[in-house]
């Protein structure tokens, strides 16, 4: 039998949330617009910026267990590739769902750059999973050691 190695999983989710994160402030100093994800959390839920930071990286940890529970080893290539292609969807879900709820309308179109918004949140993504999947690397379950007695 096997079980998933959730304090690996969660390591990779925090360590893809903050290279995804320090992606987002240097965006701005590239051209791209401003995508503060912690102060945008913070705004919609009514709450303070602290919250808002404790939201990106629940987040970031729940997308990394999902990850490792459904996705790893399902996807084709390397660990580090099948991060990526699992990037897209937590992407899409933002495109389609979180956008909406937040004001920018689908695919960020009611933004002042939309397509501007979305490729900058497809490169975060793909980045935030290509760390996640190096990290966790490419076994999804680990071998639950059995007795032979």
């Amino acid at each position: 039998m096997n079980k998933l190695n959730i304090p690996k999983a969660i390591g990779a989710g925090i360590a893809g949330t903050i290279v995804m994160t320090i992606m987002t402030m240097v965006a701005p100093m590239m051209g791209m617009p401003e995508m503060n994800i912690p102060a945008m959390l913070a705004d919609f839920m009514g709450f303070p910026v602290v919250v808002g930071w404790i939201a990106h990286f629940m987040i970031g940890t729940v997308l990394a267990l999902i990850y490792v529970y459904a996705f790893i080893g399902k996807l084709p290539g390397a660990p580090w590739l099948q991060g990526a292609l699992y990037g897209l969807f937590p992407w899409f879900l933002a495109q389609i769902m979180v956008n909406p709820m937040m004001g920018a309308g689908v695919f960020a179109v009611n933004t002042p750059a939309p397509m501007m918004m979305v490729m900058g949140s497809l490169i975060g993504h793909l980045v935030y999973g290509t760390v996640v999947g190096l990290v966790y690397g490419g076994n999804a379950r680990q071998p639950i050691p059995v007795s032979q007695h």
